[in-house]
């Protein structure tokens, strides 16, 4: 690719001065010193090879070349004007045409709340779902725009990583099942462990508070989506750990399962992080953010609460 010949600085100079008739004129519009758009001549002179303004005359005129070039000028600085202007709108606006993707939990859930409140002002929206490691992958390839992920993975200084907000891993049973208090694991009675595959995020975080609980059960079923693991617990064949929006997700099973409440602790919570580049996105990044921070507060907590009352007060949180 060649060299771009000429600074638009430097173009926008020269015409200053052959419409304003002198140096100091020129000076005057463009907000800077004589010596200033002298410098930017001589530059757009050396950088053309050309001698553009005959100094000879008071003022001074352009020559051959410099005529030929200021009736080429005034479209080319129209043309960056109009450039810039856009670049301005879209950094304002910053949604005219974006690309999310999320985990399939958040996708399928807030994901079409964020699409519906951003498609008035949103030229093309994409939303894509996915686990989190494809996900920043696809970010940091530029292949996504925003991602909502489960993880804070990426070790890029120029991603940006916010927290959105977790929420509590819950024990779901059957619920023809009695759920007696004290000691959660009487809860399952011989019931097998409905796990997610240790491939997905999910699955990872789960086995890790799981062995921090001490709750050992023997690996028998696994999963990679939500559906086929509560349907298999509202049939009554066995337990699963999850989280209330993965609950969410798989809604149509929420009257024949019953939430049991497991040990607090920082293991016990699945964040989501809202990943971007560094200064892109940002004014959407806060409306994302709100967004999401009003569905679940205004709609899906109170939805999911009514349904099941033993679900843990916390289950969703933004601290």
């Amino acid at each position: 690719m060649s060299a771009i010949p000429f600074d638009l600085h430097a173009l926008q100079a020269f015409v200053a001065v052959c419409e304003g008739g002198s140096m100091n004129e020129a000076a005057r519009k463009l907000g800077v010193t004589q010596s200033a758009v002298s410098q930017l001549i001589k530059s757009l002179e050396t950088q053309s090879g050309m001698l553009l303004l005959d100094r000879e005359f008071r003022p001074s005129r352009p020559t051959a070349a410099g005529r030929l070039l200021l009736e080429l000028a005034q479209d080319l600085l129209e043309h960056a004007q109009r450039v810039n202007e856009r670049l301005l709108d879209a950094s304002r606006s910053e949604i005219a045409q974006f690309r999310l993707g999320g985990v399939d939990s958040f996708s399928a859930t807030v994901g079409p709340a964020i699409v519906r409140a951003l498609s008035k002002n949103a030229r093309e929206i994409s939303l894509w779902s996915g686990l989190t490691p494809t996900l920043s992958e696809q970010l940091q390839r530029r292949e996504l725009d925003l991602a909502v992920c489960t993880e804070s993975t990426v070790n890029d200084s120029r991603i940006e990583q916010r927290l959105l907000f977790s929420e509590a891993f819950v024990a779901v049973v059957p619920k023809s099942m009695a759920v007696a208090g004290g000691d959660y694991r009487k809860a399952f009675g011989n019931l097998p462990l409905m796990r997610y595959t240790k491939r997905s995020v999910i699955g990872q975080q789960i086995e890790r508070y799981l062995r921090h609980i001490g709750l050992d059960a023997v690996r028998r079923f696994e999963f990679d989506a939500t559906d086929p693991l509560l349907n298999l617990v509202a049939w009554g064949i066995g337990y699963a750990v999850t989280t209330p929006l993965c609950l969410w997700q798989s809604r149509h099973c929420l009257n024949d399962v019953t939430v049991v409440p497991l040990p607090a602790s920082q293991l016990g919570r699945r964040n989501f992080f809202l990943l971007s580049r560094e200064g892109e996105w940002t004014g959407l990044a806060d409306e994302i953010s709100a967004i999401t921070r009003q569905v679940l507060e205004q709609q899906i907590s109170p939805a999911i609460q009514a349904a099941l009352p033993t679900l843990p007060k916390d289950a969703f949180s933004w601290k």
